[in-house]
């Protein structure tokens, strides 16, 4: 049987620290993985038997902005920093983003901002607003399902109604198994989003569980990645999702046809410890629908630019 992550419940509640492999122990096959698909263009930077500097990810081809203040983003050494500022606090102020030099965790987060940025920005300014309103000690649902969505996210795609009546039911054979063509015809497509869940990817051992965020789109293409990434941002900022962690889906990615080694079978999904039933009363709630969200060509209206002004009033001000 094949082993899952941590009592099945990656990333959260986890027994113990992560720590993730060393670099010169990790295969450049790896990284052919599907669930490393969206960081492709990056290859160079982690295949290579080297560490990238962190002043090589600040590429000036490309600086990184942050899409909701405005203000230019620089990874920074974090033991160069000083004082000890809330991590989100720091980025929203002063544009600064705190980076461990040879550490996977932080250079992944790093391609997440050059992949994502707008998506990032929401999540940072949201953060930062909370952080400011009631302190670095406490925290919402709300900041945990951003945390959550952050290190383990993905964003699903639906064009097939029926596929989701199987995965409220955590019906695993049907979802994967009995439907495994809609994955690859496009009623279904996936968005890897969370830099953790590509952290842990390191060890193929490890059967990842994404926490999904969904939206349905009956008659749209499959939208560009900077499209997703701008809508999902919106969806973010104007509170349609990410306000509890109950709003998040489990999505068994080991569980997608072709994503594991073992014989995907109905014994796979049967006995494979990630694949759980369906909690009691476990309820999730309806998809976003995608046409309603604002696309990325489309201005951002007064609405959007009096909330970024009134919460960056906050945070400046806390």
């Amino acid at each position: 049987m094949c082993k899952c992550s941590n009592a099945q419940s990656w990333p959260y509640n986890r027994p113990m620290r992560f720590l993730a492999p060393a670099r010169e122990t990790v295969p450049a096959e790896i990284f052919e993985h599907p669930v490393f698909a969206g960081v492709a263009e990056y290859r160079d930077l982690l295949v290579n038997r080297q560490w990238p500097a962190i002043s090589d990810l600040n590429d000036g081809a490309q600086p990184l902005v942050h899409l909701r203040t405005g203000k230019p983003l620089s990874l920074l050494a974090q033991e160069t920093l000083a004082g000890d500022e809330h991590f989100e606090l720091r980025i929203h102020r002063h544009g600064v983003i705190p980076t461990r030099s040879n550490n996977w965790h932080d250079l992944l987060n790093a391609l997440a901002w050059k992949k994502f940025p707008a998506i990032k920005s929401a999540l940072n300014v949201c953060q930062a607003e909370t952080v400011a309103r009631i302190g670095a000690k406490r925290r919402t649902r709300a900041q945990d399902a951003m945390t959550q969505f952050d290190e383990a996210g993905a964003v699903v795609i639906l064009r097939d109604r029926r596929l989701l009546a199987l995965w409220d039911a955590h019906d695993w054979i049907g979802l994967f198994l009995e439907q495994r063509k809609a994955w690859s015809d496009g009623r279904i497509s996936l968005t890897i989003f969370g830099h953790a869940l590509l952290e842990h990817a390191l060890q193929p051992e490890i059967l990842l569980v994404a926490k999904a965020l969904v939206f349905l789109s009956d008659d749209e293409p499959m939208p560009e990645e900077n499209v997703i990434d701008d809508r999902v941002a919106a969806a973010i900022v104007e509170q349609r999702c990410l306000i509890d962690p109950q709003q998040l889906r489990p999505l068994p990615l080991s569980g997608i046809p072709g994503w594991h080694h073992a014989v995907q079978d109905r014994r796979f999904y049967a006995e494979t410890g990630c694949f759980r039933p369906l909690r009691a009363g476990r309820v999730y709630p309806s998809p976003l629908p995608l046409v309603f969200l604002r696309s990325l060509d489309e201005p951002r209206d007064e609405r959007d630019s009096s909330s970024d002004r009134a919460c960056g009033a906050a945070v400046d001000q806390a």
